[in-house]
């Protein structure tokens, strides 16, 4: 058959472990065969990250800010026995806290829906979407480790004026830990901004949580920018038949577990890496969630939601047969094939996109899964396809449909 052309580029970052194995079977069994696609590769798995000094995860986010589509695979942040397993000069940033940053992005996170997977919380009838703030807080801090008896401060030096000292702790007995991080009003209304379109777009309501009662400076600035944007949408929402609501984050966990769902939960960042993870699990598994980072000037980099399934990764090291979820990878590149069409104009590659999630979907559906939806699918599946069988499956199905 006649591939597909795709107009302009697709940024390609390669992963680590099983999800690197599943990248390449994507792209030969499903995106090469019916695609004419150009795809600036570069290789994010630790070993080149280690070479190059991590300049080259720098070099892939530039690249997406200028192509404004890109795709990820899964990839390792290494702690100190990662640094010792894959002998690394050091332990790495996380390449998404770095993609994050430069792109200045928020992360919409969303569960892949099938009819014949219940979620595990009664209430949950509709898909319920995490929007997570991708910029600073714990993943740009600073720590260390506090040796004895002694005072901690947090000291501003303006550009001009004196400094300005706020006492942190006065350790008295022995030792313990500190750290100081930060996030800029401007990376914070860029995150609201985001939030209100993606609510305004997909007309869903508009959850905001924090701890603006402890962190009466730092969460309540949060608090104070977030509606301010939303007050400038006012109109907008009502047109929409949205709400926007503010919750304490204990509150909006309570919340959510009696909520039927159907509306955008947007998350400092650490709570929309916890909270995700909550929600995919829920909705089934970490192996159906989706995941996009949407800079402020319009670049979209589609990930999956999990990591790098490292225990499989050994199994088929060993030479075992795997039986790994893969659809949350298949999503992430049909996500960026989507986006790609939609901004070139191209609607024989948005189709594309959607052929191949009808694929995936209709598989499930029809009870042909991998290992760790056996037991969620009602009825529960007789058997299971292993990593590689899954894919074939996939790609039948995609060309019985082309």
């Amino acid at each position: 058959m006649t591939k597909i052309k795709v107009k302009n580029t697709i940024v390609e970052l390669d992963g680590d472990e099983m999800t690197r194995i599943i990248w390449a079977s994507i792209k030969e069994k499903l995106i090469l065969p019916y695609l004419d696609v150009n795809l600036e590769y570069y290789d994010l798995g630790l070993p080149k990250r280690d070479e190059t000094d991590d300049a080259i995860t720098t070099e892939a986010a530039l690249a997406i800010k200028k192509h404004r589509v890109g795709v990820k695979c899964a990839t390792i942040t290494p702690d100190a026995e990662r640094v010792d397993e894959y002998k690394l000069k050091k332990a790495w940033l996380s390449p998404n806290g770095t993609l994050r940053s430069i792109l200045d992005g928020t992360v919409f996170r969303k569960p892949i829906t099938v009819k014949n997977i219940e979620p595990a919380v009664r209430s949950w009838k509709l898909p319920i979407s995490i929007g997570r703030h991708a910029y600073g807080d714990i993943y740009k801090a600073q720590d260390c480790v506090i040796p004895g008896p002694g005072l901690v401060e947090l000291v501003y030096t303006p550009e001009s004026g004196e400094q300005v000292k706020v006492p942190v702790h006065t350790f008295k007995k022995g030792g313990g830990v500190v750290m100081g991080m930060h996030n800029t009003d401007a990376s914070i209304v860029s995150f609201a901004q985001a939030c209100i379109a993606y609510a305004l777009s997909e007309k869903v309501d508009l959850w905001f949580a924090a701890k603006d009662t402890i962190s009466k400076k730092y969460h309540g600035r949060f608090k104070e920018l977030f509606g301010a944007e939303v007050a400038k949408h006012e109109a907008s929402f009502k047109a929409a038949g949205i709400e926007y609501r503010y919750f304490l984050i204990d509150d909006a966990v309570a919340q959510i577990m009696k909520h039927p769902g159907g509306m955008l939960w947007a998350c400092m960042n650490y709570d929309g890496d916890v909270f995700s993870d909550m929600i995919a699990s829920g909705f089934g598994s970490l192996g159906m969630m989706t995941s996009v980072l949407v800079s402020p000037d319009g670049a979209f980099e589609y990930e999956a939601a999990h990591g790098t399934v490292r225990r499989h990764y050994y199994e088929h090291l060993k030479g075992n047969a795997t039986s790994t979820n893969s659809v949350a990878s298949i999503f992430a590149w049909s996500g960026a094939i989507r986006k790609r069409g939609e901004l070139d104009g191209t609607p024989d590659v948005v189709g594309f996109a959607d052929k191949l999630e009808r694929a995936v979907i209709s598989l499930i559906e029809e009870g042909v899964v991998t290992k760790d939806l056996v037991n969620l699918v009602v009825p529960a599946a007789k058997g299971y396809e292993n990593t590689e069988g899954f894919l074939d499956q996939v790609a039948k199905r995609l060309q019985s449909t082309l």
